[in-house]
């Protein structure tokens, strides 16, 4: 399957065979796929990823606060979608389905403003259309080691031990340890040697509301010679992310257009520097989209056959948040 159209393939693979820095956007379907070489980058689009990293300014602005009001989507129509992705799960048509939907926000920042005092590794600013602040890498490329760093498992830090919790929950072990096993069999499509390397340790993530715990785990392998020349072919054969559809992939994202009913778009794409040797990408999680009638801000979380769906709500709910400095 190619994932990428076979244009952008080539371009991508073109420019790293020749050590040409560049940027590339792709969204969740792999239908509008930017890539621009470095200086050919639009004035309307900026990125920060720790490779080439932009620091956030401190928020001292506005001087009164962030002031962000959220309107779920109606828990019938989410307990709707969770209910179809249950039926499946039961069938043994997918094992981990990765459920989101879109959340009316209203917040005194532009797109703008939330690029610039957001507090992320991955931060994206595409014009006026949407702006992504997200904690997860996709993979990176150092010296012909491909690594990824998928993110599954969610809790409040100021929940009584929270991280025993999470550790300790069979629903959230399920989870994670299903998009490793999908991870580490994407990167064995490309790689050599694949292994994971940590597994399950905690991450923090502080928002304007909360502390929140994120479970992740590192799997690692390396490439083939002349990895550079592959860039395009390599993202090609290893999209969608898999901790952001599910597994078995392609049937769990056939699953997904059913019961979400609307289109995600760039979010829950990828995108990523390459400096001429070395590449940085970050999955486009944490993401608020600017529509005619208003601010979407999407996001969701990890179903499985023990989930229940009250729970899996209010996580949907809980990571609507913007994280500044």
């Amino acid at each position: 399957m190619t994932f990428i159209p076979p244009d952008k393939v080539a371009l991508m693979n073109d420019l790293g065979n020749r050590g040409i820095p560049f940027l590339f956007v792709v969204d969740f379907e792999g239908t509008e796929v930017c890539v621009w070489r470095e200086e050919e980058i639009p004035s309307w689009v900026r990125f920060s990823v720790p490779m080439r990293s932009e620091p956030a300014e401190p928020s001292g602005y506005p001087p009164d606060g962030v002031r962000m009001l959220v309107h779920p989507v109606a828990e019938s129509r989410y307990e709707e979608a969770f209910n179809m992705v249950m039926y499946h799960l039961r069938r043994g048509d997918t094992y981990l389905i990765n459920l989101t939907m879109p959340t009316a926000i209203e917040i005194n920042l532009t797109l703008d403003e939330i690029y610039r005092y957001s507090n992320a590794p991955y931060r994206l600013l595409f014009g006026d259309r949407f702006v992504c602040f997200s904690p997860e890498i996709f993979i990176r490329i150092n010296d012909g080691v491909i690594s990824s760093f998928p993110m599954k498992g969610t809790i409040d830090a100021s929940v009584p031990q929270a991280e025993e919790k999470i550790i300790a929950s069979e629903k959230e072990f399920a989870e994670h340890s299903t998009i490793v096993d999908l991870i580490r069999n994407d990167l064995s499509m490309v790689a050599e040697g694949v292994i994971v390397k940590r597994y399950r340790y905690i991450d923090r993530i502080r928002t304007a509301q909360r502390e929140l715990l994120q479970v992740s785990s590192e799997i690692t392998g390396t490439l083939p010679g002349g990895s550079s020349s592959n860039i395009g072919t390599i993202l090609s054969l290893i999209l969608p992310a898999g901790s952001v559809t599910g597994a078995p992939k392609l049937r769990t994202v056939e699953i997904l257009k059913e019961a979400e009913g609307y289109n995600r778009g760039f979010y829950t794409g990828v995108f990523g520097y390459f400096d001429g040797r070395n590449l940085d990408s970050g999955v486009m999680i944490r993401f608020i989209g600017k529509t005619a009638g208003g601010m979407i801000y999407k996001s969701g979380g990890g179903i499985t056959a023990k989930s229940d769906m009250r729970s899996e709500y209010e996580e949907l709910i809980q990571k609507v948040y913007v994280t500044f400095t």
